[in-house]
Parts: C-alpha cells; sequence; structure tokens
C-alpha cells in the first residue's frame, strides 16, 4: 500500500497541477470515444490504445484528449500502475510535439515510477526513453549513461530489445564515430530480425544506407535500400516504400547515374499517384535535383515550391528546400530572387538554431529548479535530523538530572556519559552538516551546465557595476549595479543591445571610439553620461578569456566631469623612485636589471614569435579559403560571423580581419582565438580543399597554439 501512494505521489509530481488542466467528465469522454467502462480499469487501457493509434496517425490534439479522458477515469491517486502508465504516454506526446525538456521530465518520471513497481522491463523502457530525450538535447554523456543502463537491465534479463541498441547507434553516429554506429545498428538489425519483426529491421537498413552513403559507400547503402524496399513491399507499408525512394535516388544521383535517378523518381511518382499518397519533403528534394541535372530546372523549381508549401514552418527540411530552390533559380538566371531565397534559408537555419538552444536552456532551467528543490528538501531534512538530535539530547539531560541522586560513583559515570553522549552528538550533527553540504555541491555540478545564466549569477553578485561587451559594443551580459547605473529597469533588457544607446550622444561616441581601440591598449578610462544626465566614469579593459571581449565597470562621477571627455590614466612606474625604495647596493640593483632585461628580451622575442605566427595563419588561412571556394575575404567575414564587415566609402571592407594581415597592423591585443576559430571554420567547411594545404594550415594552428599554451600566451 505504501508502494502505491509513494508511486501516485511522484506521478503527480509529473503533471502540472488540476488548476493549469481542466478534465473532462469520464463518462462524457468515454461516450464520446465510443468507448464502454469496464470493471477492472473503468476503460483506462482502452483509451490508451486509442491516444497510441492517435499519434502514430499524427492526430496529436486527439491524443491528448484521450489522455485527458484517461486521467479522469483513473482518477486520484487511482492504481499506480495505470499512472505510470499515463506519465509514459504523456511524455511520448510532448517529445512528439518538440516538448523535449517536459518529455524529458516525464520519462524520468516515468522510470523511477517503473522501478518502485518492480518492473524491470518498463524500466529498459524508459531509460531508452530517456537517453533519446537527453540525445535531442545535445546531452551525448546522459544519452549513453541512460541507454548503457537500460542495455544492462535488458541483457541481465535476457530479453535485448532493438529499439534501446538502435538509439545507442544514433548516438554515436552524432557524436561522429561511425564504426561503433554500426555495430550497434548490425547488432539492432539482427535483435529485430530474431523477433520475426521485418519492418523494425528495414528501418534499421534506411539508417545504416544512410551511414554508408555519408561515408562514400554507395555501392553498399543501395543494397541495404533495395533490402528495406523489398521488407516494405512484403508487408504492403506504401508509406515506408515511398520513402525508401528517397535514399535509391540518392545514391544514383551521388554515382552520376542521372538516368537510374530519373527511374526512381518516376517510380516514385507513380507510387505516390497510385495509392494517393502526400510526397515527403526528402523525396521532394531529390525528385527536383534529378530534374534540375537533368536541364529540366524550370521543373525542380516548381517541384521545390509545392514542397515548400506544404512542409510546415518549423520543420529542418525548409532550409534544405530553399538552398536548392536558391540554386535553380541562380541556374535559370534569376540572380535576385536566389539571393532573396539563401536570406531566408539563412533566416530559417539560425531560428532553427535557436529554438535548439532555447530547448537547451529550457532544459537547464528545469535542472536548475530540480535542483534547488532537492536542496531545499535535504535542508529540511539536515534540520528535523539535527531537532531530533537536540531533542534527544534534551531527553538525556532531564534522566541524568533525575539521577543526580545516586550514589557518587554513579554520578561521575553518568557524568562521564552524559559528556561522551553530547560529544558524539555534537560529531553527528558536523558529518550531517558536511554530507549535506557534499551532496549539495555534487547535485550543483551535476545539474548546472556553464552558460550565460551562469555568468550573469556571477555578475549579480559583485557590488560593483559591471558590464561584459564585445568587440562591438553589444551588451553580453550585465549585472545589477550596472542596470541601475544605466537608469534601465530589471524588465528592460539590455543583453544583446548597443550600450552605447545608453548614453546621450556625445557618450555614445566616445565610447564607439573606445571600444575601436581597445585591440591596442590595455585599459582605457572615459567619463560619460547617461540618457539621464546621470555622469560616471567608464573604465574598460580586456577581458581575460580572450575573444575580443571587454570589460566595462560604471563608477560615479562628480557633476565637474565634462561627458564624453576621456580621463587621463597613468600606468608607468619610476625607475629611479624604485631603485631608490628598494635600498639595495648599486650593484645589486645593476644585476637585478640585468635579470630583468634578459628575462624582457625573452617574453619580447616569444611575444614577436606568437605575433608572427598569428599574422601567418590569418594568411594561409585566408589563401586556403580562396582556393576552396573561389571567393575573398568578405565572404569569409559573412559566412563565418567572425568579423564584421563595414561599409567605407561606399564599399564592403572587413577592417578588423585586415588588421591580422601584417604584423604591422596587428593589435597590440590581438584576437588570438577568433584567428583559430577562423581556421578551424575552413578546415571544417571546404571539403574541396586539398591535402597539403589542409596540412600546411593545420601546422600553421599548431604553432599558434604551442604559444597559447606557454604560460607568457595564456
Amino acid at each position: 500500500m505504501s508502494s502505491v501512494c509513494a508511486s501516485a505521489q511522484a506521478a503527480a509530481q509529473c503533471d502540472p497541477p488540476r488548476a493549469a488542466r481542466t478534465l473532462p467528465q469520464p463518462a462524457l469522454c468515454l461516450q464520446r470515444a465510443k468507448i464502454a467502462p469496464t470493471a477492472a480499469d473503468g476503460g483506462a487501457a482502452a483509451l490508451f490504445a486509442q491516444a497510441k493509434s492517435q499519434l502514430e496517425a499524427g492526430r496529436l490534439d486527439e491524443a491528448e484528449r484521450a489522455l485527458d479522458c484517461a486521467e479522469a477515469v483513473i482518477g486520484n491517486p487511482g492504481d499506480a500502475g495505470l499512472r505510470y502508465e499515463l506519465v509514459r504516454r504523456r511524455g511520448i506526446l510532448d517529445f512528439r510535439r518538440e516538448a523535449v525538456p517536459q518529455a524529458l521530465t516525464r520519462f524520468e518520471c516515468a522510470a523511477a515510477l517503473s522501478a518502485e513497481l518492480g518492473d524491470r522491463a518498463a524500466t529498459a523502457r524508459d531509460l531508452s526513453n530517456v537517453g533519446a530525450a537527453l540525445r535531442r538535447l545535445g546531452d551525448f554523456r546522459g544519452a549513453l549513461r541512460s541507454l548503457t543502463a537500460s542495455l544492462d537491465i535488458q541483457r541481465a534479463r535476457g530479453e535485448v530489445s532493438g529499439a534501446v541498441l538502435n538509439n545507442l547507434a544514433d548516438v554515436y553516429r552524432e557524436l561522429g564515430e561511425t564504426e561503433p554506429a554500426m555495430r550497434y545498428y548490425r547488432d539492432a538489425l539482427a535483435a529485430y530480425r530474431a523477433k520475426a519483426e521485418p519492418v523494425e529491421a528495414a528501418h534499421v537498413l534506411e539508417t545504416m544506407a544512410e551511414v554508408a552513403l555519408d561515408t562514400g559507400d554507395a555501392r553498399q547503402a543501395s543494397a541495404w535500400l533495395q533490402e528495406a524496399l523489398a521488407a516494405y513491399r512484403a508487408d504492403g507499408n506504401r508509406v515506408y516504400e515511398l520513402r525508401v525512394h528517397d535514399g535509391l535516388t540518392r545514391v544514383a544521383l551521388s554515382q552520376g547515374g542521372i538516368a537510374q535517378a530519373q527511374r526512381w523518381s518516376a517510380a516514385a511518382l507513380a507510387l505516390a499517384d497510385a495509392w494517393k499518397l502526400p510526397l515527403p519533403p526528402a523525396l521532394q528534394l531529390q525528385i527536383a535535383r534529378t530534374a534540375q541535372l537533368s536541364g529540366n530546372t524550370a521543373v525542380a523549381a516548381a517541384r521545390l515550391r509545392e514542397a515548400l508549401a506544404a512542409v510546415p514552418e518549423g520543420d529542418p527540411m525548409r532550409v534544405a528546400l530553399l538552398e536548392a530552390l536558391a540554386a535553380a533559380q541562380e541556374s535559370a538566371g534569376e540572380a535576385a530572387a536566389a539571393n532573396a531565397t539563401l536570406r531566408e534559408a539563412h533566416a530559417k537555419a539560425i531560428a532553427l538554431a535557436r529554438a535548439q538552444h532555447d530547448r537547451q536552456l529550457d532544459w537547464l532551467r528545469v535542472r536548475f529548479e530540480s535542483a534547488e528543490q532537492q536542496r531545499t528538501i535535504a535542508a529540511l531534512e539536515s534540520e528535523n535530523r539535527l531537532r531530533s538530535a537536540q531533542f534527544q539530547q534534551r531527553t538525556l539531560m532531564l534522566w541524568f538530572a533525575g539521577a543526580a541522586g545516586l550514589a557518587a560513583v554513579l554520578g561521575v559515570w553518568l557524568l562521564l556519559q552524559r559528556r561522551r553522549q553530547r560529544e558524539r552528538l555534537r560529531e553527528e550533527a558536523r558529518r550531517v552538516r558536511h554530507e549535506e553540504e557534499l551532496a549539495r555541491y555534487r547535485r550543483e555540478a551535476d545539474a548546472l551546465a556553464e552558460d550565460r545564466s551562469l555568468l550573469q549569477a556571477l555578475l549579480d553578485s559583485r557590488d560593483d557595476a559591471l558590464c561584459l561587451l564585445d568587440a562591438e559594443g553589444q551588451v553580453l551580459a550585465v549585472n545589477r549595479a550596472g542596470r541601475l547605473r544605466l537608469g534601465a529597469g530589471d524588465e528592460e533588457g539590455l543583453v544583446g543591445q548597443p550600450l552605447a544607446g545608453f548614453f546621450d550622444e556625445a557618450g555614445g561616441h566616445a565610447l564607439a571610439s573606445a571600444l575601436e581601440r581597445m585591440e591596442d591598449s590595455a585599459a582605457q578610462r572615459l567619463s560619460l553620461a547617461t540618457r539621464q544626465g546621470r555622469p560616471l566614469i567608464a573604465a574598460l579593459e580586456p577581458w581575460s578569456g580572450g575573444d575580443g571581449l571587454v570589460v566595462l565597470a560604471l563608477q560615479p562621477s562628480d557633476a565637474a566631469t565634462t561627458a564624453g571627455a576621456p580621463i587621463a590614466a597613468t600606468a608607468a612606474t619610476d625607475a629611479t623612485d624604485a631603485t631608490d625604495a628598494t635600498g639595495a647596493e648599486p650593484g645589486v640593483v645593476v644585476g637585478a636589471a640585468s635579470v630583468a632585461a634578459a628575462d624582457g628580451a625573452a617574453d619580447a622575442a616569444m611575444r614577436d614569435g606568437f605575433r608572427r605566427s598569428l599574422v601567418e595563419l590569418m594568411l594561409a588561412t585566408l589563401e586556403a579559403w580562396e582556393r576552396a571556394t573561389g571567393t575573398g575575404r568578405l565572404e569569409l567575414a559573412e559566412k563565418s560571423r567572425i568579423w564584421r564587415v563595414n561599409i567605407d566609402d561606399g564599399r564592403l571592407r572587413a577592417r578588423a580581419l585586415e588588421r591580422y594581415l601584417a604584423v604591422s597592423k596587428l593589435p597590440r591585443n590581438p584576437r588570438w582565438r577568433d584567428v583559430l576559430r577562423s581556421a578551424y571554420y575552413v578546415l571544417s567547411r571546404c571539403d574541396g580543399l586539398p591535402a597539403d594545404s589542409r596540412a600546411a594550415l593545420q601546422q600553421r594552428v599548431d604553432a599558434v597554439l604551442a604559444y597559447t599554451r606557454r604560460d607568457a600566451m595564456v
């Protein structure tokens, strides 16, 4: 009975409060669903089956209504097994709706409930779902941990499912480890075939074909796709059969077989027309590519526009379809339309990346809130234990007071016992507090990732007003004191805005000029005035982490300081005064000066070598980019988004990048991390780069990294 109650309480924590979701009347919703209530579960099992069929058909709202009806039928707390099934299926629904953080929470709760119920097979399945959700959130280490735990449970039971093996293979594939991915795919294929599940085995064959095609083995990919196609045809599954044509067309195009690709495209169109099936966007893309390579650019463009009209806004395939449409428009001589389509594709790609980032931040927020709740619970438990120990101590003291009338020997003995008991209680209290602190640190270390929210919290803990800016003056983080100094409230978002907009016109120009000089100065101080006329002193210095970021400290200034005028700052040290202050003999001073001069010369030589290596790396990066792409530095700056492109006298220039093409122009505080990022961008994006150029560029990168590993460069 206690296990059932605990399971019901855990399931309630996985669902929002009842006020946030209105449940229907059980009798009415069962009548609408055409399900008769049963004595065993009231019709909940039939509702779960209906929700599953609705989910497989893509009708997510109908599936949610079926689950709401099942929850109303089950009641609160209800049967523990039915509550578990409800939580698991709501997690699957959230996963299909791309609400991955919420789905992860429900999957973890389902795993906890199945463990309490003692259902090892269900626990293994839930851990596999947890791994799939973590993989979607980018936590590959956590995904491998959950999937491996699921696999261990299944192996202990002697029933290994192909699903967990396939999920493990997907994780290794996304990590770029092809060999272990293919090993798990083969194990999943064998598991499905052993259980006589040909359709699932065909799914694995499709994925294996994609991996083979990505690695250049088009012949093996074609063989696996043909095998999957035969399985789908034998099963009569026309939807999956149509999907295989996408891979077969892609394989034919990769081998240069345009005629074969045309045959597969025609077969796909005939199959879709015969069974009145919608063409998948990926297949539409391959058919359009085939038409364009065959010289039918207009047909390809029409096919791509038709696919774009059917694809939802949030589908990642829109980016690939738009890029293919831009290529078709360019081939047709429609340069303006091609540029507009490419811009739209770029905007869609950025939106998808931001959506993924938002999901990860949402997940981190949920993890943080969960960690805080656990910390609060643990603190209350620790306080309860301490109070219990104090109560026991008071009880012992009363008992000792009552026994004080005993013999002197007994009194002495009791006194010693009392002292020993007090020492044990103090030791126990210290141990409990110590264990609690260790547990809290471990939970916070496991639950929190290092991101901008942590940086914000760190800045907010400082009393002085601080801002973190990029090289262009955009605000990356600002603490509460900084917002107060700038005259911005907590509700006004500063992050992502130019800081110059919070000062008057003169102060904004002065700040912009100071930021342009930051690469050649160690620190600057300015007198500025906010839009409200409040005078401030701004101290700028490079961030120790590099990347061209600037730390700006704001202090109040007296009214006599003129807004926008730079304040002189002296950093030189009088060598004569320093020598006199030491009180050392002349010979000792000369010796120390000689050692210092030698060290300074060594440091200067090393720094000169580093600066030369940095310029050589930037020149080699541009040369490799131009050789691989046929474009110049402006295209590199625009596509990599590492360097800013400016407009000077009506023409585009990458002034920041150009300063890294000569040692004489190199800034005093070079953004060496951006140079390395540029090199890595070229190495990762330019597939057509010759092997000798790639090796030479890598040598330049290694040379710069060798300098950065030394203490003088870090």
